[in-house]
């Protein structure tokens, strides 16, 4: 692009030559015939071992003007390395463009931090740059794609129109009588109707009275399509150039109605100046604010982005109002567009990429905005990036740049969202519930909602974990360790990225926590189930044990057992056999009514009084503690696989 997104801006100039070399060389640029000034400049600059600094800034600024950045890095670096700091924040910013076209990054980063010395402005760019570098290593958010409508020529400023655009384009060669803008040897811009989804469509021109033989373009309906507000050179009659008493022709906003296809009554808004530009309009959604770009005298830069406030009519109501300096710099922010309550705006001074980058800005207020973020790539690039815009509901949309690989000057490209496929990162550790301590090792099983292992992850030695889960799914997460519970978690996920999701914790039981040797058996650990005299029911005393059971089996479900129930001497030895036994089916019926499978449990038997711990055989006389020991029901494990989970933690 030569420069088409300012020369909306810059307008146009009526000057006329001089008679020395450098004289004539500055008549070209003031007339934005860079190409033609270059050639001068260059000789004045080689005819002399030291050549001025006004050779110098305008050499710098036409190479510049005309996108040749890595001849403008050397004019630049040359006029900083004679005037230092003093060479002003303006050049430092083409310096600092240029050498990022150039794909000079780190050397652009270095030349920021030794020039800013305002803190607030340094940190506010750090922190735009640490933003941008948190985006770059992530999967990019957009797909971006070039459309088929774009000419050989410039296109830029697409407008959502019914169901399909409105852009500006130089691709008239007959407008103006062949007249060509001087800057880039283009067409004047007019404006244009095309339908992005179908590539058979040919553009047409928008609203065949609406055209002028210079500028027209960037344009803004109010909500109900019947008003529109645009940008045009200032004309006088006959369709000729207005120009001020500089010779310059400033760009307007002028609002008009559409009738029958027509635009009537147009009128120039009141805050318009002959003597400065303004344009690049753009409606809030509740059409109660217009924002614009101006350079008007009191800005901050080349090129300041303004609102002000419209009645129900879209009249003016109000004195232009600077955005400030959170948003506008010492460089050139331009093409505002409001949707959601964010600013989108391209600028050459927030920290990008290079050239002009596409930022966002939430609106607190009319007065309020946050940080400018940079939108990252692929919406921006190390060339100019611009004219963004945005759909409603699904957020994709449209925006124009000169980056490499496009069909003509400035081309108008669609993006779209990417359908997200990580959207949650999810952290934290695996302890042990008994001590609190780090279990290392563990194994972390990502599931799907049919229970297929998707992946499988192991903690550090701190038991520490991290995984990434998928969009819009029912994710399971198996927490397990040999020797330990299984925990299961489940997280379900939506359709967009997630703020990470840290510090959870996961806690397993040792199995050796819950278990007792007895010679070459192992059993759940309780205490002496308490049944009434003569009688099988379970007790409330035998359910806080049991309870214990239940949380064994249930832990570690993979565990199998049989149940004994025994007796003391006293009594006869058939009836403690009969005893024994109802009470250790009685047992079972309790566990097998919490839930437990009845395949889990073996057997259930009584043994009375024959496996008795001690000598308190019959008629051996015993204290009654002593028969305690022999009055006993055992949970014996029997599942080989629960022999494996020992044996892994041993």
């Amino acid at each position: 692009m030569k420069k088409l997104v300012l020369y909306i801006f810059m307008g146009t100039c009526l000057m006329v030559t001089a008679q020395s070399k450098e004289e004539k060389a500055n008549a070209y640029f003031e007339d934005f015939k860079f190409d033609k000034a270059i050639d001068l400049y260059r000789d004045l600059a080689s005819e002399k071992r030291r050549p001025s600094l006004d050779v110098i800034q305008h050499l710098a600024d036409s190479y510049f003007n005309m996108n040749r950045y890595q001849e403008a890095v050397k004019w630049y670096e040359k006029l900083y390395s004679i005037k230092g700091k003093e060479v002003g924040e303006g050049n430092i910013i083409k310096l600092v463009q240029s050498l990022k076209a150039s794909m000079q990054n780190e050397k652009a980063d270095e030349l920021l931090r030794d020039f800013y010395t305002d803190e607030d402005r340094l940190n506010m760019m750090l922190s735009q740059k640490k933003h941008l570098d948190s985006t770059l290593g992530q999967q990019e958010k957009y797909t971006t794609m070039n459309l088929p409508f774009n000419s050989r020529k410039s296109d830029f400023g697409p407008m959502f129109f019914n169901d399909g655009l409105i852009f500006a384009s130089a691709r008239d060669t007959v407008k103006s009588n062949g007249e060509l803008y001087p800057w880039n040897k283009q067409p004047y811009l007019d404006l244009y109707v095309t339908k992005p989804n179908n590539s058979n469509y040919i553009p047409e021109k928008y609203l065949e009275n609406l055209e002028s033989s210079y500028h027209d373009a960037t344009l803004t309906f109010s909500w109900d399509g019947q008003t529109v507000y645009f940008t045009r050179n200032y004309l006088k009659k006959k369709n000729k150039l207005s120009a001020n008493d500089d010779g310059l022709s400033n760009m307007q906003i002028l609002r008009g109605t559409i009738h029958n296809n027509e635009l009537i009554n147009v009128t120039s808004l009141s805050f318009n100046s002959k003597e400065y530009s303004c344009g690049h309009p753009a409606l809030s959604p509740d059409g109660r604010h217009l924002y614009f770009t101006s350079n008007m005298p009191g800005g901050f830069g080349e090129s300041d982005i303004y609102v002000v406030d419209l009645n129900n009519d879209g009249d003016v109501l109000s004195d232009p109002m600077n955005l400030g300096s959170t948003i506008n710099t010492r460089g050139r922010e331009m093409f505002p567009f409001v949707n959601n309550e964010v600013l989108y705006f391209s600028s050459d001074s927030h920290y990008g990429l290079g050239g002009l980058d596409i930022f966002g800005s939430i609106i607190s207020s009319k007065t309020q905005y946050s940080l400018p973020l940079n939108m990252g790539k692929p919406l921006n690039s190390n060339m100019d990036d611009f004219s963004f815009i945005r759909e409603n509901k699904k957020g994709n949309g449209y925006f124009a740049s000169n980056r490499a690989g496009g069909k003509g000057d400035d081309d108008i490209y669609r993006f779209e969202k990417v359908k997200a496929t990580d959207c949650l990162e999810y952290s934290g550790y695996v302890l042990n519930k008994l001590t609190g301590e780090p279990i290392a090792d563990a194994n972390v099983e990502l599931k799907n909602s049919v229970d297929e292992l998707v992946s499988i992850y192991r903690t550090d030695e701190s038991g520490f974990y991290k995984i990434i889960l998928p969009c819009n799914k029912k994710n399971t997460l198996v927490f397990s360790r040999a020797g330990f519970s299984k925990e299961t978690v489940m997280i379900q996920t939506g359709e967009n990225p997630e703020a990470p999701s840290k510090d959870n914790k996961v806690y397993l039981t040792p199995f050796d926590s819950l278990v007792e040797k007895d010679g070459d058996m192992e059993k759940i650990k309780v205490n002496p189930i308490y049944f009434e005299y003569d009688k099988s029911d379970i007790t409330t005393r035998a359910e806080i044990e049991l309870e214990k059971v239940l949380f064994a089996m249930e832990t570690f479900p993979e565990i199998k057992i049989k149940i004994e129930s025994h007796t003391d001497a006293r009594g006869s030895d058939s009836y403690n056999l009969e005893l024994s036994d109802n009470r250790a089916k009685s047992t079972r019926r309790y566990l097998l009514s919490k839930g437990i499978d009845a395949d889990r449990i073996e057997s259930a038997h009584g043994y009375g009084e024959y496996r008795l711990k001690n000598e308190c055989l019959n008629g051996v006389k015993c204290s009654d503690q002593k028969h305690l020991e022999n009055r006993r029901s055992n949970f014996i494990i029997v599942s080989k696989q629960a022999d494996e989970v020992r044996n892994a933690k041993r």
